[in-house]
């Protein structure tokens, strides 16, 4: 995935739950409108999927739009993505939450929220 897309759902994926998550997001956010507009196709994705963060339409729609509006082709816009990944990485499990939304993604498979995995053990069966 893109860095551009994986931050928009990383960020919405992780409730924003840190100030400092919030304030990178919503500079980045700022950044979209002030270059693609308030009522753009790719804005109106991206308020979709706050609405509905686990919705895997809204993810790829997000997706498609930031390929339609070329959107990595922009350096400040793609800077701000970093930093705001940057920030997420800080965050408790941020990192891993990031690789999840990257490898579910790649696979076509999309998974968000906290996981707890527990070892299964399976022994030989007599």
């Amino acid at each position: 995935m893109d860095p551009i897309t994986t931050a928009i759902v990383t960020a919405v994926s992780t409730g924003l739950a840190k100030d400092i998550v919030v304030g990178s997001y919503n500079a980045f956010k700022s950044a979209l409108k002030k270059k693609f507009g308030d009522k753009s196709d790719l804005v109106n994705a991206v308020e979709q999927l706050e609405k509905k963060p686990d919705s895997e339409a809204r993810k790829a729609i997000v997706q498609e739009e930031v390929t339609t509006a070329k959107v990595n082709d922009n350096p400040d816009i793609l800077k701000l993505a970093e930093d705001l990944l940057d920030k997420v990485k800080k965050q408790p499990g941020g990192q891993e939450m990031i690789n999840q939304i990257q490898t579910n993604t790649v696979s076509d498979v999309y998974v968000g929220g906290n996981f707890d995995f527990a070892p299964v053990q399976e022994g030989k069966k007599s």
